[in-house]
């Protein structure tokens, strides 16, 4: 059922980001990126934080499922920051020339795609099941600790090429039928993760190991 919704949902945003929202100042229609690049970015910070959350309540259950749920969660985490990157550096090439400025939103989530990818890393160099899901946890909790310095503070501190936030200080700077647009596939991202966890913890029902 939630993977028909998602569906549904996904072709009518489709429609709706190609045909009904119009061209933004400055940007034209190259702000139908955004409606792809934000809900990446988005569900991308939805997850580590989701891996931080299990990884504490497994450090204080040592309920193996809650470490299962923190690993995929990084996981497909890292795979939406992937995609926001990805995204963000068409953008870049269409607008600044360039796929790569060293922007400083480019430097930041260039760290933290180090920073968890160096946790899929360690989570494939331990062998033992409960001592690999012990240090994955402490590892995914300060690793969200940089995330919202990453994310959301460092990047405010310098000149940047990228766009000003569309939540800033003048409010929602967005027309209201590509705000709705927006949120809506900000939904869908999340619903896509959602499912991906599930379908995850279902592939993996039964293993003694995460």
């Amino acid at each position: 059922m939630l993977g028909a919704i998602i569906i549904i949902l996904t072709l009518v945003l489709a429609a709706a980001v190609f045909f009904v929202v119009p061209p933004a100042e400055g940007l034209g229609y190259l702000v139908r990126i955004i409606y792809f690049h934000v809900p990446m970015a988005w569900v991308s910070v939805l997850a580590f934080l989701g891996s931080a959350w299990w990884a504490v309540r497994f450090l204080r259950s040592a309920d193996m499922l809650q470490a299962r749920k923190s690993y995929l969660s990084a996981q497909w985490g890292l795979i939406f920051a992937l995609l926001a990157t990805v995204s963000g550096a068409v953008f870049a090439k269409l607008t600044w020339g360039a796929f790569w400025n060293w922007d400083p939103r480019q430097t930041t989530i260039f760290v933290l795609l180090l920073i968890y990818g160096a946790y899929l890393t360690l989570h494939a160099a331990i062998e033992e099941p409960e001592r690999r899901a012990r240090v994955c946890a402490v590892y995914a909790i300060m690793a969200f600790l940089t995330v919202p310095f990453l994310v959301f503070i460092l990047p405010r501190l310098y000149f940047s090429l990228h766009p000003s936030p569309i939540v800033n200080g003048t409010g929602l700077a967005m027309e209201p039928v590509m705000l709705i647009v927006l949120l809506a596939a900000m939904a869908d991202a999340t619903l896509m993760y959602i499912w991906l966890l599930q379908r995850g913890l279902r592939s993996g029902k039964g293993r003694e190991h995460v």
